[in-house]
């Protein structure tokens, strides 16, 4: 069997958007589930739309993804370069082969002859708008005064009408296409660089590309690619095309609606994990209910064949369940790691906690938080006192008597010399027992105390993280604050 070789070829247009991701991984997943290569080629032909720095933050979004690919431009490979820039001459050598065979034609048509044509054919309300092929019949000897006079010119190709273009799709089954409605596309441009359709079928030839998986949208563009392999005689590869990516109303996923670059989700705190995870479900799945995954469990599970041909509707709900889930599921010192790196971005990075009590933190807030930060930022009353408390829980749990509770719980802990979480527990069911009131009493007016809040981890835990001195600072604090303001 052929060796399977897949590539990746984005455009350096700025960010990897998560449907380039979504490419870019099915392509992984099948070759590494076959023993096969994949590839990262960058189509940086139109210069036009070219990004500085859009290359760098491709590969750096690819490999923070786990997506490490075989060859590619800095890694290399026995078939490069891999930047089409550089493969130019290449190009105009198999485009003037099409042309010397009489399947492609220069063209001389000014831009405004082009649009008088487009006006006129939009005008007569034509199912679809074409070049007339009008420079086809220009004989051989205007087609050389031309090139002598240096006028400038395309190079299109010449699509031979009422033809059926029929090609299986892995996904899709049988396409078929009428030769009717394919434009004479151009192959190489004004400027010298070759169109996406003609380097991207003479890259993948000489890439040795056994299959090509893409989105969609590239499926309309197949015929034209299906004619290039024809008309040069070389071996094409097989087609797969991916699904569109959908907003929740079924509109295409666009950045209108919210983020879509790989690097919006990274900031935001996402785990590499949990986007693949969730990326890789966006149109296939492996024919039962799982969900949660690892990249070798998606290895070993993928196949072209479980792909969907209908839309995927972008969920940023499941998106956020997998992100708690593989959050949850990492090795403590993993956590305790990531914490500590995002604590030093944080106005707290000076307080120095020891790696026991920022892991006491973990455990408690494990089964409560969906991103790193919010270890910090959904319990900011493990790093520094409560700056206001809030109002809901004051009116509803702050009494006349309630001042009178907490000061008793504080006098006994302060006896204490080193209270555990179970004697917190201890000492505030004592409490309860000796004042003859219902728990919420205190617990509420408590967590209060030394939260500001009403929600939380266990209070004893709070408690015991927090330590004797700081629960009585706050205790005190609160009693002050609160008494003056009812």
């Amino acid at each position: 069997m052929k060796e399977i070789r897949v590539r990746f070829a984005p455009s350096p247009t700025g960010y990897l958007h998560v449907g380039g991701l979504r490419t870019a991984l099915y392509n992984f997943l099948f070759a590494r589930k076959n023993n096969g290569k994949f590839i990262l080629r960058i189509e940086d032909t139109d210069r036009n739309r070219f990004v500085e720095g859009a290359v760098e933050n491709l590969i750096n979004s690819l490999k923070w993804c786990g997506l490490n690919y075989d060859e590619g431009p800095d890694v290399g490979g026995n078939f490069g370069p891999y930047m089409q820039s550089q493969r130019i001459e290449l190009y105009k050598k198999y485009a003037e082969e099409l042309i010397n065979k009489g399947h492609a034609y220069y063209c001389f048509c000014k831009p405004e002859r082009l649009q008088a044509l487009r006006e006129e054919q939009e005008k007569q309300k034509l199912p679809q708008v074409k070049y007339d092929k009008h420079c086809l019949n220009l004989s051989k000897e205007e087609i050389q005064r031309n090139l002598n006079d240096n006028k400038p010119f395309v190079i299109r190709l010449n699509v031979i009408p009422n033809q059926k273009i029929i090609f299986n799709d892995i996904i899709r089954g049988t396409v078929e296409f009428d030769s009717n409605n394919i434009d004479d596309q151009i192959l190489i441009k004004s400027d010298g660089y070759p169109t996406y359709h003609m380097a991207n079928v003479v890259d993948d030839h000489f890439m040795e590309i056994s299959h090509v998986i893409r989105g969609e949208e590239w499926l309309s563009s197949t015929p034209k690619h299906i004619l290039l392999y024809e008309f040069f005689n070389w071996e094409k590869p097989k087609f797969a095309h991916l699904p569109l990516l959908l907003n929740p109303d079924r509109s295409k996923l666009s950045k209108r609606q919210g983020d879509v670059a790989v690097e919006d989700y990274r900031a935001k705190g996402y785990l590499q994990q949990a986007l693949v995870n969730f990326v890789a479900l966006l149109g296939w799945n492996a024919g039962d209910d799982q969900e949660f995954y690892y990249m070798n469990e998606l290895i070993e599970k993928f196949s072209l064949e479980r792909v969907n041909k209908a839309g995927a509707v972008f969920d940023l709900q499941k998106l956020n369940w997998l992100n708690a889930e593989h959050l949850r599921k990492l090795d403590d010192k993993i956590l305790l790691s990531m914490l500590k790196d995002f604590i030093l971005t944080t106005p707290y990075s000076n307080l120095n906690y020891s790696d026991d009590k920022l892991l006491k933190i973990i455990e408690s807030m494990k089964e409560r938080v969906t991103f790193i930060h919010e270890f910090v930022n959904n319990c900011k009353y493990f790093y520094e006192p409560p700056k206001e408390y809030e109002q809901k829980s004051v009116e509803k749990n702050w009494k006349e008597d309630t001042h009178i509770h907490l000061i008793k719980f504080k006098v006994e802990i302060e006896r204490i010399e080193n209270p555990t979480k179970e004697d917190f527990e201890i000492t505030f069911n004592k409490i309860v027992g000796e004042l003859n009131i219902g728990k919420g009493k205190l617990i509420h007016p408590l967590r209060l105390a030394v939260t500001g809040q009403s929600t939380g981890p266990g209070i004893f835990d709070i408690l015991a993280i927090l330590g004797k001195d700081e629960v009585v600072k706050r205790i005190e604090k609160a009693i002050q604050d609160l008494n003056q303001s009812k």
